[in-house]
């Protein structure tokens, strides 16, 4: 019996397989493409799993110059002009919104991001309350990443007074 586990983990290991532990990811990394209210490209967003949670580094430009706040919402429908289909931000533990909420912070609440003059941003924020698995951020509907055309006041519930959605980039497991 012994020798029949030995020779198994030894084909597994010749072929290139691997045996992954019960709930580990199901995604590494991946990117995304950021679209604006008009549809264009306008950037990247690339997603990776780390062990502090979900590194999402950002590149995106032609967008106003200012601090904005970025979030990810609970479905992946990145539908302009206004990208409301993709719902609330992503909220499992239905806390209330910002950082300095007393009462919380949503999942998909991230720290601000500043457009330089050029209209151009490159950033790398990490997520640490979600994960690219099918029980968090891939699951059936997917999610989404937006971009908001203000800051984030870090404690109006339910979206910081941020503004309107003016960028996004869809979150899917596919």
């Amino acid at each position: 019996m012994m020798s029949r586990f030995y020779l198994l983990a030894v084909v597994f290991m010749l072929s290139g397989c691997q045996v992954l532990p019960a709930g580990s990811m199901e995604k590494q990394s991946f990117s995304t493409e950021i679209i604006n209210a008009k549809s264009e490209i306008i950037g990247e967003a690339i997603f990776s799993q780390t062990e502090k949670g979900v590194k999402i580094q950002v590149s995106a430009k032609n967008l106003s110059p200012g601090v904005k706040a970025i979030h990810i919402h609970e479905t992946a429908k990145c539908e302009p002009p206004d990208f409301q289909k993709t719902g609330s931000h992503y909220n499992p533990e239905k806390k209330k919104h910002g950082f300095h909420n007393p009462r919380g912070y949503h999942a998909g609440d991230l720290p601000n991001i500043t457009v330089k003059q050029s209209g151009e941003v490159n950033v790398t924020i990490t997520a640490p309350a979600v994960q690219l698995t099918a029980d968090s951020l891939l699951d059936e509907d997917g999610s989404s990443l937006v971009i908001h055309e203000r800051a984030d006041d870090y404690t109006t519930d339910p979206a910081g007074n941020s503004g309107s959605r003016i960028a996004c980039s869809a979150i899917q497991g596919a």
